[in-house]
């Protein structure tokens, strides 16, 4: 190769190279791909508030011919739930072993005409009372009873464990035979029907219920102004004071909007005369 083609050998390898670099210098660089967007992690679900209740203490609790729990406590607890933003499940329970389950935490709330008492708040918390009970005696319209004290030698109905069984108690001794119990008023209303026993004690709201609905049964109810006036609440597990504050809230949101006595006169006939406020000292189912 002479000189000449030499010079034009690097002159073009030098333009290659040049163009080359050029090139390379003027290509753009790719934009990094753009990291994914975060998945947004779907809430989580509402926890389902579960609510105890002895399903056979009508109107306050009972299950209808579907099977399904209804009553005043249950359309209660449905409206506060309503205005707490909670959703609740209701589960038939064993009056016998209700405060048990609640201890336990298998049931978050008991709703089931329970009286608040001092000596239950030393294991439970209660609500706000939202209703005014008092004992009753239910007995046949030929009965010569007048007051709580007749019953003293009389064969009584009770249900275990509840107020009018404390009364009866009370007033015959814990050794009396003539005190008979049930697991439910409304059977121990049955006995007395059959002639079984000779009258019975239960709360007010249950007893008028039974006899408005059962007219062949020839019942008569008495007052006596012995029996201690009682309130019942709702309760919960000791120290669950998240949910406590939000049944408060919600039961007095249904007592200012009018819901509780549109839902108190659709059971017992007419709205309270006055709504409960206050805990009573004093013991019941």
């Amino acid at each position: 190769m002479t000189m000449l083609d030499t010079r034009r050998f690097l002159q073009i390898a030098g333009l290659t190279v040049a163009g080359l670099l050029l090139a390379a210098c003027g290509k753009k660089e790719e934009a990094p791909a753009p990291a994914p967007a975060p998945v947004a992690s779907a809430p989580a679900p509402a926890r389902v508030v579960v609510v105890g209740t002895d399903a056979a203490y009508a109107p306050f609790e009972s299950q209808n011919e579907k099977g399904e729990i209804v009553g005043f406590d249950i359309e209660v607890v449905q409206a506060i739930a309503a205005k707490a933003g909670i959703e609740v499940k209701f589960v038939n329970t064993p009056w016998e072993g209700i405060f048990n389950a609640l201890g336990q935490g298998d049931r978050d709330m008991v709703v089931s005409a329970v009286t608040i008492t001092d000596e239950r708040k030393q294991t439970m918390d209660f609500s706000n009372p939202y209703f005014d009970a008092q004992q009753l005696i239910a007995v046949k319209e030929n009965s010569k009873v007048t007051k709580f004290a007749d019953l003293k030698k009389l064969k009584v109905g009770v249900q275990t464990g509840t107020t009018g069984d404390e009364a009866v108690t009370k007033l015959q001794g814990k050794t009396s035979t003539n005190i008979k119990r049930f697991e439910s008023t409304p059977l121990a209303l049955k006995e007395l029907e059959s002639g079984g026993v000779d009258a019975v004690v239960a709360d007010n709201g249950v007893v008028i219920h039974y006899v408005a609905n059962n007219p062949g049964g020839k019942f008569k109810t008495v007052a006596d102004a012995e029996f201690v006036p009682e309130q019942y609440g709702i309760a919960l597990k000791k120290g669950n004071t998240e949910l406590l504050d939000k049944v408060n809230q919600g039961l007095a949101a249904i007592k200012a909007d009018g819901t509780y006595d549109q839902i108190y006169a659709k059971y017992f006939g007419q709205a309270p005369a006055k709504a409960a406020d206050a805990p009573a000292p004093a013991a019941s189912k």
